[in-house]
């Protein structure tokens, strides 16, 4: 039965006092110990794989793509399916293996992460000589000017773009000054938008609340944290941590803020699983938000595979979201109820609300799931 069907039997909406909807997530048919399985997972992402590079939606190059194509490599890397690397790399060719038109945006090189990895698997020169052409190019513009220009990521969901990007190719070409590029251009970020009292990121400035107190809030009174923009910083996070060597002088910040933000979206995580769109007002917004749950699912489980969070702790969580997740997975494995393109909290998504980037998320999800030690 399609999860469209199931919804329509299952789903159960009660209103809240501010009169909003909260939505059910129907059962899934699987029982709970099958999804776990290695053979279940990888037959899901292959599934999850297949649908959506049959529904294209945007430019190759887009961003929406570069969170894709990540779990597409993620997929690749799980199964060794030789079609699913035969798909990455005729995007690439497709691509003639350019980053987008922004050489300064965030957004348009996080296809690069893609073109990197594959580079890693066929050595051929042209897969990254775009990427790096444009990232110096970037270093070359901003470098002297960088602070009189202001902040160049400014938005959250940056730190998932380009810091892995630059990180992996400082660790592809054995060349440190990547490393520094990426450092400096995020703790921009970080020093902007980062709530150290909440651990969480302001999804931009328009978020922040000023000294008065004034400023965007949700129905409940408390500040807008996105919960997709959060996910895609430990997204972010765990990619960057997965290329930045063991003795790098900075780690250890970004370590810090992995586990920070882990333990604070580990509280936030709700009943099903799952976290709601807007992160501190679970209550008026309607049921878990594939996306921003899958990447944080994929960055707890691979904070688990580590050894950097604690088994104990983290385990009964990303079961959890693993659960739920997969109750958001259509038979033919277009991945649902993910929140459209936008840059706040949004109650209009439902079974039917599908994103390149929420297979792209579930991907990533699977592929640290599949590691884990029950």
């Amino acid at each position: 039965m399609k999860l469209t069907c199931l919804v329509a039997l299952a789903a159960v909406t009660s209103a809240t006092a501010g009169g909003s909807l909260t939505v059910s997530h129907p059962a899934s048919g699987d029982p709970p110990s099958s999804i776990f399985s290695a053979g279940y997972i990888k037959s899901k992402m292959e599934k999850v794989t297949d649908w959506q590079l049959s529904n294209p939606k945007h430019k190759a190059t887009d961003w929406t793509n570069g969170a894709f194509y990540a779990g597409v490599f993620a997929a690749y890397e799980t199964t060794k399916s030789p079609r699913i690397l035969d798909s990455l790399i005729a995007m690439g060719e497709r691509n003639r293996w350019l980053p987008g038109q922004r050489f300064d945006h965030a957004d348009d090189i996080a296809i690069s992460q893609t073109y990197i990895d594959l580079y890693r698997i066929r050595k051929d020169r042209k897969m990254i000589q775009a990427t790096i052409d444009t990232v110096l190019k970037i270093r070359q513009v901003l470098g002297p000017e960088i602070r009189k220009r202001g902040i160049t990521w400014w938005w959250c969901d940056a730190l998932f773009m380009a810091p892995p990007t630059l990180v992996k190719l400082g660790k592809t070409l054995n060349d440190p000054s990547y490393y520094t590029q990426s450092d400096t251009l995020f703790r921009q970020t970080y020093n902007l938008l980062y709530n150290k009292e909440e651990r969480l990121y302001a999804r931009d400035a328009s978020y922040l609340i000023n000294e008065k107190g004034e400023g965007k809030r949700e129905a409940n009174g408390q500040k807008i944290f996105w919960s997709r923009g959060n996910g895609w910083v430990m997204g972010g996070l765990v990619r960057l941590l997965k290329e930045l060597p063991k003795n790098h002088p900075q780690r250890n910040f970004y370590l810090t803020q992995f586990k920070d933000m882990s333990e604070r979206l580990l509280e936030l995580q709700q009943p099903d699983g799952l976290w709601r769109a807007s992160l501190l007002d679970p209550e008026s917004f309607p049921g878990g938000e594939g996306s921003g749950s899958g990447f944080d699912c994929y960055a707890m489980a691979w904070g688990i595979n580590q050894g950097i969070l604690p088994k104990s702790k983290f385990l009964p969580a990303v079961k959890k979201a693993w659960e739920g997740l997969n109750k958001l997975v259509a038979e033919d494995g277009k991945v649902g109820w993910v929140q459209p393109i936008g840059a706040d909290p949004r109650r209009n998504f439902s079974a039917d609300s599908w994103e390149v980037y929420g297979a792209g998320a579930y991907l990533l999800a699977g592929s640290e799931v599949v590691k884990l030690k029950q």
